[in-house]
């Protein structure tokens, strides 16, 4: 069966977890469901394409996590990756999910893999758009500046909206669409802007945490998808192959012409890889005019 990609905008709404005022964005009403994880900078309204791509084999839901996109931290809100997989898992419970395919991206890779290693019974799947497990790498210039004091403030300051989009490009292969960085600038506030260097300055070792995880999500050797810019200067596309290491089983796509973005760069590619390994994984509820 071919899944039907929904041309509809996802709902936009507001869901408590805890003290947290959690935005979700939602898409496709029948199905399990598909959690979208975002990284830094984003929100969940990277994903509104990929949303409208799967939204008739699942129901996809994207989240702000906390200080990122709408949704504000508590006080106290430790901003390390502990924290923010264990904010994932409280978010699950609150959503009413039972079992979810994750789809991540950058920060929220070590974030929803770290959720998936210690709750194996609710993940159904994994796609990794680049991020995943990262053994032996070393932090991109532009963490080395985030986790330097002083400097990762002064560098937050003063970037201002043609500075972002600046800095943006420069690395990418393709230009990013205007409206997309906007966006992105849109949410990236002072709250933001510290919960950022909050995150790196809190994760001082990504290749000991990949470790930690990697043998337990091994052994579970989920299904996966691993979709990669081959020109990511973020992290480099060597890694796609590497999430092997973790999903034994994974289908892995290094995109020739992407960057660091490629559900945005390319995007029909993207989302024609992930419908279609959603509708081989997801299971659909039997309907009653088909029982």
């Amino acid at each position: 069966m071919t899944p039907t990609a929904s041309t509809d905008a996802p709902a936009d709404e507001r869901v408590r977890v805890g003290d947290v005022d959690l935005r979700v964005l939602r898409a496709g009403s029948e199905g399990e469901h598909v959690l979208f994880v975002h990284g830094n900078p984003g929100s969940a309204d990277d994903w509104h394409g990929s949303m409208a791509a799967v939204a008739g084999t699942a129901r996809a839901i994207a989240i702000d996590l906390p200080d990122f996109g709408e949704t504000r931290a508590p006080k106290g809100f430790a901003h390390s990756v502990a924290a923010y997989a264990d904010f994932l898992e409280r978010a699950r419970e609150a959503l009413g999910i039972e079992r979810v395919h994750l789809v991540l991206h950058d920060f929220g890779g070590p974030i929803g893999l770290l959720w998936a290693a210690t709750h194996p019974d609710a993940v159904a799947s994994v796609t990794l758009i680049d991020t995943g497990v990262l053994p032996d790498y070393r932090w991109h210039i532009l963490a080395r500046i985030w986790r330097t004091p002083v400097g990762g403030e002064l560098f937050q300051a003063t970037t201002t909206r043609p500075a972002f989009r600046f800095v943006v490009n420069l690395q990418e292969p393709q230009t990013l669409p205007r409206a997309f960085l906007d966006g992105m600038y849109r949410h990236y506030g002072r709250r933001t802007r510290r919960a950022v260097l909050r995150l790196y300055r809190a994760t001082s070792d990504p290749s000991g945490m990949s470790r930690e995880v990697t043998g337990r999500l091994r052994e579970l050797d989920l299904p996966a998808l691993v979709i990669w810019g081959e020109h990511d200067a973020y992290l480099p596309a060597s890694y796609a192959w590497r999430q092997r290491e973790a999903f034994p089983s994974a289908e892995v796509h290094v995109l020739a012409t992407s960057g660091h973005w490629p559900f945005v760069d390319a995007a029909p590619t993207v989302e024609r890889l992930l419908s279609q390994f959603l509708a081989a994984t997801v299971d659909r509820p039997v309907s009653a005019s088909s029982a």
